[in-house]
């Protein structure tokens, strides 16, 4: 798990830092082909160049940008420091979320077919048998079933073997909801930073319209914009994170359905063949 999140953390700050890097080139590119342009060369401009740039520089001015390009535009005016601490926080969170994804769809097993071949194995008295196949099938429904057959072999009483079924599926179930407080602290966490950076945008934004001793609409504008992107961004963190976690929590909770099913249904196979 460690090294999962630490992978992806890594991958993630370098395709930031790749991506500020492009982003940087691309504007000292076109500064200095704009550095180019304004600087003349000639004293005399004749009528068809001016029809050129007259219709050249429209077109450049109204390219579309992609959605790419607008996302790292408006993260860099945002500022490096709250936007880029968002970042971190949406980065660890995924990292989380795909590991206990992983980890859940890995503990899931098909409980019915388990179920059909300790069966088999018990109608056999092959109490051996049905406990090197629950050891055979991962997950912790097969898990639980181990430790109820051993208890079971070992001469233990029903009641006993259900005692020691209810207590592993309790320490399975932690398992199972392991990391997903981790989740949500990142989920509250995003925006909370986003609203910081605003409200520490506003007050720089106040700075900037008494340093200038005027109240001008592109000052406050432009002042109000850098304050608002974080809370954006923490709330479209905040948004991508809480949809992982939904989506693990009713992953653990079939988990946990057909563990309890599962386990009834053990308990009456040992039953049906305790005599025998």
């Amino acid at each position: 798990m460690k090294k999962l999140i630490a992978f992806l953390m890594v991958a993630g700050l370098m395709t930031f830092g790749v991506s500020n890097l492009v982003v940087a080139q691309d504007e000292q590119a076109q500064t200095e082909q704009t550095e180019q342009v304004v600087a003349p060369e000639q004293t005399e401009v004749t009528p068809a160049e001016v029809e050129t740039t007259e219709e050249i520089t429209p077109a450049q001015a109204e390219a579309p940008k992609t959605f790419r390009e607008s996302i790292k535009k408006q993260f860099i005016d945002g500022g490096p420091g709250f936007m880029g601490i968002v970042l971190v926080i949406l980065l660890i969170g995924m990292a989380i979320s795909i590991e206990r994804i992983i980890y859940l769809t890995l503990s899931t097993a098909n409980s019915k077919k388990l179920l059909a071949g300790i069966e088999a194995k018990m109608k056999n008295g092959d109490v051996e048998g049905a406990k090197q196949l629950c050891k055979d099938t991962r997950g912790p429904v097969a898990s639980i079933f181990t430790q109820g057959l051993i208890r079971y072999q070992d001469g233990q009483s029903l009641e006993e073997v259900e005692k020691a079924i209810v207590s592993y599926g309790s320490v399975a179930g932690g398992k199972l909801e392991s990391g997903l407080s981790w989740i949500g602290l990142c989920i509250s966490l995003a925006p909370m930073f986003g609203f910081m950076g605003t409200v520490i945008g506003m007050i720089q934004a106040f700075d900037d319209i008494a340093a200038a001793g005027d109240m001008s609409p592109t000052v406050v504008a432009s002042g109000m914009k850098v304050a608002l992107l974080t809370t954006v961004f923490g709330l479209i963190a905040a948004i991508i994170l809480q949809v992982f976690f939904n989506f693990i929590a009713s992953k653990i909770e079939s988990i946990v359905n057909d563990m309890e099913d599962a386990s009834i249904s053990f308990m009456d196979i040992l039953a049906k063949y305790n005599n025998k």
